[in-house]
């Protein structure tokens, strides 16, 4: 019974929780995943976020280059990790469940990016301030970018517009990318389950390299 009611929640949060959204024009297809009660919940998840990146259009794409501040107001510019693998997730908000579980996944396997001459960057809309008190509160060691106008997360699709009669709002859509060494996006992940993913992100990479070594 518990697994059931877990399984209907992670529906759920997947259908409802994640709209359709665009980037560069081109919609963005999430083909259904058929869950079954007897596979490991580690199995649906990767399943969920592979049926999201499998049509991604993006990739192969150049990632748009961009500067924000980081926790500690310095700038960080993208194209000056050219040479290096990137990571950037795209999260709501600092301190909220989901992001704080995603923000303490990075923070523990960062060494192992570091071994893949990658590095990670949470970016939110977020103050400087918040993602200060963020990291002290959880003894994050990421870089997290504050994007306060959503400009960033517009270009990279993680930002998306509706409206309900006249009322027109915003909202964040988690998302991931891998950025390789000469700027062009890798993977997409257009929709992420926050726990495990960036266990998720870390083997893609690894497959990613070796697949570009090949």
């Amino acid at each position: 019974m518990c697994n059931i009611r877990f399984i209907s929640i992670l529906l759920l949060v997947f259908i409802h929780g994640c709209g359709p959204h665009k980037v560069e024009v081109q919609p963005i297809k999430v083909e259904p995943v058929e869950l079954t009660l007897d596979i490991n919940v580690k199995v649906q998840q990767d399943q969920i976020e592979k049926a999201a990146s499998e049509l991604s259009p993006v990739i192969g794409k150049p990632a748009p280059d961009f500067a924000l501040v980081d926790q500690n107001n310095r700038p960080v510019t993208l194209s000056h990790y050219r040479g290096q693998w990137v990571v950037l997730y795209f999260y709501p908000k600092d301190d909220t469940p989901g992001c704080t579980v995603e923000a303490k996944d990075f923070t523990a396997l960062l060494p192992q990016f570091g071994q893949y001459n990658a590095q990670v960057f949470g970016v939110s809309p977020d103050s400087v301030e918040s993602h200060c008190d963020f990291i002290e509160t959880h003894g994050l060691a990421l870089k997290l970018l504050s994007d306060p106008d959503h400009r960033v997360m517009e270009l990279y699709g993680a930002w998306v517009r509706g409206s309900l009669g006249d009322l027109t709002y915003g909202r964040v859509i988690r998302t991931t990318m891998i950025v390789d060494p000469k700027g062009v996006i890798q993977h997409y992940w257009p929709e992420v389950i926050a726990q495990g993913h960036a266990e998720r992100v870390l083997n893609t990479l690894a497959e990613l390299q070796i697949n570009d070594r090949s």
